[in-house]
């Protein structure tokens, strides 16, 4: 029984190994440029309406589409901002255009944009 255990852990072993496993990827262009839709959402902004400005503490609450950069759903929430001088070219009730990113473990506004 013993011995049936080890050739099974050893062909499980020799089974599971990658199927590119050796030089079969030396062929490949690794420095290839990543795709526009890849680059674009590294730098997509988001649409929200701006329901309140707290220029005291910095924050503004945001009623936001999804950010998909941080995985989160549309939802009304508060946020940092990085620059307060964001926080001076919008009101309440403006529609904004919006950059949202984990800026050491907080979720920050680091770019807004007031629509017209």
């Amino acid at each position: 029984m013993k011995k049936l255990i080890v050739a099974s852990a050893a062909c499980a072993t020799v089974f599971a190994a990658p199927a590119f496993a050796g030089d079969d990827m030396a062929g490949m262009n690794m420095t290839a440029k990543p795709s526009a839709a890849k680059a674009s959402s590294k730098t997509a902004l988001t649409d929200a309406e701006v329901k309140k400005v707290d220029a005291a503490t910095g924050m503004v609450t945001l009623k936001h589409a999804a950010l998909e950069n941080v995985g989160m759903p549309p939802m009304t929430m508060a946020f940092k901002a990085k620059d307060a001088a964001l926080l001076k070219q919008v009101h309440e009730g403006d529609k904004v255009k919006v950059r949202v990113e984990n800026v050491d473990g907080n979720l920050t506004i680091v770019k807004l944009e007031k629509q017209s």
